[in-house]
């Protein structure tokens, strides 16, 4: 369990930390785009009101403070479940990187009103329109891992039936 809680700490400091640092340090509010390694890495200031890929956006109160609620209550769940559970330490930092990253886009929410996005990557001449952020990455990153290390190694289904000898029974 400690696992999770340093991975969801750690996820929710740094996550916090290069907000400020980009966001309001570099002043991208105002500037809106700087090149950092052009087309490779881009920082894009970009207000996602909705959830990945700009799903269920628009500046709507009921919206935001329902992903505020969703979001909540699936961390909850998550570290609870793996806090019963006890898996493995790379389960454990997976639900440590989901839950870190989700309260880290809470706290977005809550403070702006939207998730502030940042991040703009492009590559081979294919122009990236999104922009997301390091708490992005990090739920991506979990829910992968939580699917990849949850679940008991090497079982796949139900043992097959015994084969041996049938039992004769002698009238």
């Amino acid at each position: 369990m400690r696992s999770a809680a340093l991975a969801a700490a750690l996820t929710f400091v740094l996550d916090q930390a290069t907000k400020i640092g980009v966001v309001h340090g570099l002043n991208l509010i105002e500037r809106g785009e700087i090149d950092i390694l052009p087309p490779f890495l881009t920082f894009r200031m970009a207000w996602n009101y909705g959830i990945n890929f700009g799903l269920f956006s628009g500046p709507n109160e009921v919206t935001r403070w329902a992903i505020i609620v969703i979001s909540i209550a699936i961390s909850i769940w998550v570290w609870l479940w793996i806090r019963r559970a006890h898996p493995r330490r790379l389960a454990q930092v997976s639900a440590g990187l989901l839950v870190g990253g989700a309260l880290g886009n809470v706290i977005d929410r809550l403070r702006y009103g939207a998730v502030a996005d940042f991040l703009n990557m492009s590559c081979c001449g294919i122009e990236n329109p999104y922009a997301f952020n390091v708490a992005d990455i990090a739920i991506f990153a979990g829910a992968a891992g939580l699917v990849l290390f949850t679940g008991t190694p090497g079982k796949s289904g139900p043992k097959p039936a015994k084969r041996g000898k049938p039992d004769r029974k002698t009238p």
